[in-house]
């Protein structure tokens, strides 16, 4: 069993209150720091590109999880690694699903020494990507629509957490499952309990005491 950890996402700080909440981050039990990058063409929003993540890199220790959200990810992986990235995230859809082209992402991120990992959104199955599970380091599942935080979570989507534990076991892989949108003290629970080990937490933990909710979401 992997050891729990809480990714808070920048996405969700309070950017007028920046370096106060990175040392509240610093300070706190969260061991990663989760980093939504968005084009504004994949999904509709904009927000920060790899510059702003070498400002983090710089003023944390906190492993630092880029989850692109973006229509070309490949094109910018590079940017990433060399703006400290210790994993990288893609969407399957990206790729539009492709094996093959989802499989040469991941093989460029290990190129770079970073850890791997795929995205699914809600409306893509799981199951099609089994041939994967033995690529990656990390696999997230989205239970909101990827583009904008403070969505409600979508329980249904805790059957592919579910699936993910089954296969972990059943091949004997170590891959983190990690999940995306909506985490609170009630929804945590429910995704510890599908077999998630990774949670990534946005306003419900920069809305209030940044310590005390990680340390909540831990227990």
């Amino acid at each position: 069993m992997n050891e729990l950890i809480i990714a808070p996402s920048v996405l969700s700080m309070d950017y007028s209150k920046m370096q106060e909440q990175t040392k509240a981050l610093n300070e706190s039990k969260a061991k990663w720091l989760h980093f939504d990058v968005m084009d504004g063409h994949f999904v509709p929003n904009l927000t920060f590109g790899a510059h702003i993540l070498k400002g983090f890199h710089d003023s944390t220790n906190l492993y630092l999880d880029v989850h692109l959200m973006i229509s070309d990810p490949i094109k910018y992986i590079p940017d990433f690694y060399k703006a400290g990235a210790h994993q990288i995230t893609v969407h399957t859809e990206s790729f539009n699903n492709d094996i093959h082209k989802i499989q040469e992402a991941i093989d460029l991120i290990h190129d770079y020494k970073m850890d791997a990992g795929f995205v699914v959104k809600p409306a893509t199955s799981i199951e099609a990507f089994e041939c994967l599970l033995d690529k990656v380091e990390t696999i997230l599942i989205m239970s909101v629509e990827p583009g904008f935080g403070g969505q409600k979570f979508m329980e249904e989507q805790l059957d592919k957490v579910r699936w993910l534990f089954q296969k972990r076991m059943e091949k004997n892989l170590s891959y983190r499952i990690e999940i995306d949108g909506g985490i609170n003290f009630e929804t945590a629970k429910k995704a510890i309990e599908a077999g998630a080990d990774t949670l990534v937490a946005g306003s419900f933990v920069f809305k209030d005491n940044i310590p005390k909710r990680i340390e909540g979401l831990l227990k």
